[in-house]
């Protein structure tokens, strides 16, 4: 498990970001919280310096189960706790939503969940599954987000294209009134549902977009170049996620029948993003994976770029 993960559990078959711990169903928002090792408070307390003065305008947010010190915020910031998560998820998802995965990351100060969306969609002739993810800091660092993002089921390969016309994710600070921030956030599944509309049509669009072997070429040493002042091991490190990714495009079984065009290479993409390990695997690097989930992957992001623009 990455050293930054706290606690996690994901359901059944291994998820693409490939963390946490194996339950056998899909379980609802109560016990997620619990499996996910999520079912403490944090708790806002005065701060004092050595002369115990009280430092005005701040407040330290206190994991209630361990007394850990998550973060040092300002006294206008709101706590979300993670129950409300879970119960916003419950509210907007429908009765007996159940959670793919959730857990804790960097000692508690990053929590998360992921849930399936009430429905999947048939795309090209393929299933696309969305998933909301739900992410939040109890350190001040960061906001309250909400992200989108559509998995190719026959490959479990992340597509979440950065859009021009439709968000893929929306975000809300931690402070102000954060209950009707929240009734705000209730927009989301219109905005899913734009953007799955929106994601139709590009991937319609995309399949028109023939291209050449040449180009595909090209697009991956744009994607993955080779510096002028590289080593020459350096440069073989790279000529071999050439090499993967050329793979994926050219041989992967799933887009035998999809011909050679934009939407494959945006999959082939995609399944190297998310799927191909690094050249130097650090102690985190599915968490920072995952990550990429919720921010949205620059990879992908790069090569619906170049394809859009050709």
């Amino acid at each position: 498990m990455a050293a930054n993960v706290e606690s996690m559990f994901y359901v059944r078959e291994k998820p693409w970001h490939g963390l946490g711990v194996r339950v056998q169903e899909a379980p609802s928002s109560a016990d997620a919280l619990i499996q996910a090792g999520l079912d403490w408070k944090v708790l806002q307390e005065p701060i004092y310096t050595e002369k115990e003065e009280v430092i005005e305008g701040y407040k330290a947010n206190i994991r209630d189960t361990d007394r850990k010190a998550l973060g040092v915020v300002t006294d206008r910031y709101k706590v979300i706790q993670n129950q409300e998560a879970f119960a916003f998820t419950d509210e907007l998802l429908g009765e007996g939503v159940r959670y793919e995965t959730a857990g804790s990351l960097q000692g508690g100060r990053r929590v998360w969940l992921l849930a399936h969306m009430p429905h999947e969609y048939i795309i090209s002739g393929e299933r696309i599954s969305p998933y909301l993810i739900f992410s939040n800091t109890h350190d001040g660092s960061g906001a309250i987000k909400v992200a989108l993002t559509p998995i190719r089921v026959v490959c479990q390969n992340t597509l979440n294209l950065a859009l021009s016309n439709a968000k893929r994710s929306w975000s809300m600070i931690h402070t102000g009134n954060i209950q009707n921030k929240l009734e705000e956030a209730r927009d989301t599944l219109f905005m899913a549902e734009n953007y799955m509309d929106s994601l139709g049509k590009e991937f319609e669009r995309l399949r028109a977009i023939t291209l050449p072997d040449k180009k595909v070429m090209e697009y991956m040493e744009l994607l993955l170049p080779v510096e002028e002042n590289a080593t020459p091991q350096q440069k073989k490190n790279i000529r071999r996620l050439q090499e993967d990714m050329k793979i994926r495009y050219f041989d992967a079984p799933d887009l035998q029948d999809v011909g050679r065009n934009a939407y494959r290479f945006i999959n082939a993409v995609s399944d190297f993003a998310t799927h191909a390990e690094p050249l130097r695997k650090t102690a985190n690097y599915k968490e920072n994976l995952f990550a990429r989930t919720v921010e949205g992957n620059p990879l992908i992001d790069r090569a619906y770029q170049l394809v859009s623009a050709a």
